[in-house]
């Protein structure tokens, strides 16, 4: 097996089962479609450059996700139960490949300085959830988090441990490796003296929170999921956000920007 850095092969094929993960709940289930196809595409590649055989490959490509032949086959209520059984089996693959990749021996990696450092180096699998008074945004966002294997940081769910907000707020953008902001449109708001329609706009510990973050984190590291009719900060124009969406098409978006 030709030799690789641990880390950078742990990451390629964590990356492989996030968007698995995301593709298992996105309620596509259509073979033909082009996440689908790509994601297979870059998987095989993936495995195959990592190690080098072709057995692991061959355990990649013996998974299914249509109906077996036989009773189910051709039926069509049976093919999204086929596909969703299809993506777990291969999120269990990754999984193991990922250990079998972790437990290898240490002696097989470098073993220079740089090599430690770069993996103390590996971004945190928390992600900071900042949002308003939008409970379900919240738990729906929380949840696809943790289906995609990472861990979600809402500050309301936080022990206090004596500490006041802000002390709250800096301890868990500090351990974070990314953030999401949901622009949900808890307040309204207009110019003085202007007599439109007040505009629904997100509260204003969040739009302090997403500019605190874009600067601690950057911006590659801070998605902003915003909902139909809010207005986004206009520091913040030209900035790509996610539009939050009623059919749920915002996770599969989400899981991109966390890869």
């Amino acid at each position: 097996m030709a030799q690789h850095d641990k880390t950078a092969e742990i990451n390629r094929l964590q990356q492989a089962l996030i968007t698995a993960r995301a593709l298992a709940m996105s309620g596509h289930w259509n073979l033909s479609e082009p996440a689908f196809y790509k994601w297979t595409r870059s998987t095989e590649i993936a495995i195959d450059k990592i190690f080098g055989d072709t057995e692991h490959r061959r355990e990649f490509d013996r998974i299914g996700y249509y109906p077996v032949s036989g009773v189910h086959a051709g039926v069509r209520s049976a093919e999204p139960a086929a596909y969703h059984e299809g993506m777990q089996k291969a999120c269990a693959l990754l999984e193991s490949m990922i250990e079998e990749i972790e437990d290898r021996r240490d002696d097989e990696q470098p073993n220079s300085s740089d090599a430690r450092n770069d993996d103390r180096r590996e971004i945190s699998n928390k992600i900071f959830v900042v949002h308003g008074r939008d409970e379900g945004a919240k738990h729906q966002t929380a949840r696809t988090i943790e289906t995609l294997g990472l861990e979600p940081i809402v500050l309301q769910e936080q022990p206090n441990r004596g500490k006041t907000i802000i002390e709250k707020f800096e301890d868990a953008a500090e351990s974070a490796g990314f953030a999401v902001v949901l622009l949900t449109g808890d307040d309204e708001g207009r110019l003085q003296g202007d007599e439109s329609e007040p505009k629904p706009r997100a509260r204003q510990n969040v739009i302090l929170e997403l500019g605190y973050l874009s600067a601690r984190l950057g911006r590659r590291r801070v998605c902003a999921l915003v909902e139909d009719g809010v207005e986004a900060p206009s520091d913040y124009d030209g900035v790509v956000y996610i539009p939050l969406d009623d059919h749920g098409a915002w996770r599969l978006s989400l899981a991109k920007e966390l890869r």
